[in-house]
């Protein structure tokens, strides 16, 4: 059965089309349904993750024409701007690019995607520039102050990716934990929101396209392409999407034991236009393959898959504050990536809302103040069945499956509407 994304929209405007997101189709087939691609017309599936090719173009006023010939410098909030391509010459006008892999100057844990959350925000952020004749001067704006604001991704959503570890006799630093990672074997972080991503339920690329709608960070965008480092094993996407549209709770910043991360979230629809579509939207975690990789020599030692992540383990984190006895150094407080733990009145407070789920807490805390089922990876190394302990997630399932309830009330109200691509994406 083949039906085209124009006529799965008209079915939607009369009513009569069946929209049902990636964990519900999954969850059917679990019971033992036999879904069948007549049977449903769009999927919808969402990730929310750490997405290092990420990137913001600005362009907003900072002061009166004839102020300054050209900006050198920029920093905002202290994460340093990158100045053009448009030199702007005596407008008074900056174009920038952030790349959200910066952090302050003056804060090493404050990344460009603290600021891009505290942009959508409305908060006001400090611009500091520096002419080309070395005078400086500061101003603060906020998003509303901006014409121009447009978050891209270069690599983003890639259909499966990976469990990290440490094979080496040392502890290392790394992207892929807020902490050093132990040494020996005794520890694993993951990445990948599993049988929801979107790339996994249209691996072969047939029904997202150039030109396809999504929405990141819960704004309306555009898929453009391929990312860098896409393949048709390892399937990415880039896209881009307007910042004055983006839900901060579904954005922001990550601090790693080598730097702040940004945090980036897509919501995509998947119509069922064919048979193949629908077989690859019904695989389950278990059947997701998952590289195991040694961060020591950034190579792959094993695959385990996406079941040991999300398979009988909790979404989020059971706080329980009573069971706080006082320590005097609160070592999930203080190795929190999202700085979401806090003490008021020596009382411990958990924000829900900027908390990632990443889990790390409950590996930290000598009680049970905070409590979670995190898994374990399973994998073949050197000829022996090896189980390593997961102590951090880099993906945040919970609100990634929020985002595909949002996106399918979307597309059955009418509010979002999907289009057909342009073009189909060679990996």
């Amino acid at each position: 059965m083949e039906q085209s994304i124009e006529q799965i929209n008209r079915k939607i405007e009369k009513g009569d089309a069946v929209v049902l997101t990636a964990q519900q189709v999954c969850d059917l087939v679990d019971s033992g349904e036999d879904i069948r691609a007549e049977d449903v017309d769009v999927v919808t599936a969402a990730t929310r993750a750490i997405m290092s090719g990420t990137y913001a173009i600005l362009s907003f006023p900072v002061e009166s024409s004839h102020s300054f010939l050209r900006a050198k410098e920029v920093y905002m909030n202290g994460v340093p701007a990158h100045v053009g391509p448009c030199p702007n010459e005596r407008l008074g006008i900056l174009d920038l690019m952030l790349f959200g892999t910066d952090h302050s100057v003056d804060d090493s844990r404050y990344g460009a995607g603290h600021l891009f959350r505290d942009l959508a925000e409305r908060m006001s952020v400090e611009v500091k520039v520096v002419t080309d004749k070395g005078e400086s001067f500061k101003t603060q704006v906020t998003l509303d102050d901006m014409p121009y604001a447009m978050l891209y991704g270069t690599r983003h959503a890639f259909k499966n990716y990976s469990a990290f570890v440490n094979t080496s006799d040392e502890p290392a630093a790394s992207i892929f934990h807020a902490m050093e990672f132990g040494p020996k074997l005794t520890e694993a972080t993951i990445s990948g929101c599993g049988q929801i991503n979107p790339v996994k339920n249209d691996p072969l690329l047939e029904s997202i396209g150039i030109g396809t709608r999504m929405l990141m960070n819960g704004s309306e965008g555009f898929i453009m392409g391929s990312g860098t480092r896409s393949s048709a094993e390892k399937p990415n996407l880039t896209a881009f999407a307007d910042m004055h549209g983006m839900n901060p709770e579904y954005m922001g910043g990550f601090f790693t034991s080598a730097g702040p991360e940004c945090i980036v979230s897509w919501s995509v629809p998947v119509p069922v236009t064919s048979d193949s579509v629908l077989e690859s939207i019904k695989e389950r975690d278990r059947q997701l393959k998952m590289p195991v990789m040694a961060v020591d020599k950034r190579a792959c030692v094993g695959y385990s898959d996406y079941g040991d992540v999300w398979e009988g383990t909790d979404l989020a984190i059971d706080f329980s504050p009573n069971e706080c006895i006082g320590c005097t150094l609160c070592e999930p407080a203080e190795m929190c990536p999202m700085a979401s733990i806090s003490f008021e009145d020596g009382e411990v407070k958990l924000d829900r809302y900027t908390c990632f789920n990443c889990g790390l807490c409950s590996t930290l805390c000598v009680t049970d103040v905070y409590t979670a089922n995190l898994g374990s990876i399973n994998f073949e190394l050197g000829g022996e069945s090896t189980n390593v302990p997961i102590v951090l997630r880099q993906s945040d399932k919970k609100r990634a499956l929020e985002l595909s309830e949002k996106l399918k009330e979307q597309i059955l109200d009418g509010s979002f509407r999907m289009t057909s691509m342009v073009e189909r994406i060679r990996t």
